[in-house]
């Protein structure tokens, strides 16, 4: 794998990262941070491996793996709507690599964790190694994820990087879930002491769900039909 960067952010950006999981919770609230912050595309994650589908939004081609920059806020969003599996070691390594190369000062690693919990808004949870992250998380009134198992890019930056903070929300369903997407966009605001009206953003996060997912309704069909294609009988 390899990074390609238009333009470097400033030192001391902190990194967070969203790639497809369980309720693609993950990857709506990556979607809304870029939307929301104004982050604009400053590079990308290239592999000859990763499923060679790009979709077409507005005119602009959506990158299978973007890296995109708040320079207000010093923020860099790591964005995945391609199909990551079997490629998770590798896209750990690319995060560490960035995160040295620019001197990040955190990276924060999002994920939808499977619940029951049939409250009107799902819960979070985070984990962290650093005493003063889990004295802001404790004021914030977020639990800390005691007991887990925890799986694709999340269990591999534990592994590798566990420095690194997590923040984890409960969804209902494998299906995409924009309400616990909205959660974690909450917690990452509170806790990096951003400005959000909360209001909207619930509905801003069910757009981003419908369109999350018609692109992997595309991309699915174009893969089966590639398939059927590449498929001979004799």
């Amino acid at each position: 794998m390899k990074i390609e960067l238009k333009e470097k952010p400033k030192k001391g950006a902190i990194i967070i990262e969203g790639f497809p999981g369980f309720g693609l919770v993950s990857t709506i609230a990556t979607e809304y941070l870029i939307d929301h912050l104004g982050a604009r595309l400053i590079g990308k994650i290239e592999s000859e491996k990763v499923q060679p589908i790009v979709a077409i939004h507005k005119g602009q081609i959506i990158e299978p793996l973007g890296i995109f920059y708040d320079s207000k806020n010093n923020i860099v969003i790591i964005r995945a709507i391609s199909n990551i599996n079997g490629l998770e070691w590798e896209l750990t390594q690319s995060i560490v690599a960035l995160a040295e190369e620019i001197k990040a000062k955190e990276i924060i690693s999002t994920e939808g964790i499977s619940s029951d919990n049939k409250l009107p808004e799902p819960e979070a949870f985070y984990f962290t190694k650093d005493d003063n992250r889990r004295k802001i998380f404790e004021r914030m009134n977020v639990r800390e994820m005691s007991e887990g198992i925890i799986m694709g890019v999340t269990a591999s930056l534990l592994t590798k990087m566990p420095e690194t903070t997590f923040i984890f929300s409960e969804a209902n369903s494998s299906m995409p879930d924009s309400r616990a997407a909205a959660k974690i966009i909450e917690i990452i605001y509170s806790y990096l002491g951003l400005k959000v009206d909360y209001k909207p953003l619930l509905k801003k996060a069910e757009i981003f769900e419908k369109q999350i997912k018609e692109v992997l309704f595309r991309s699915k069909n174009v893969t089966n039909i590639k398939e059927k294609r590449e498929t001979y009988f004799g």
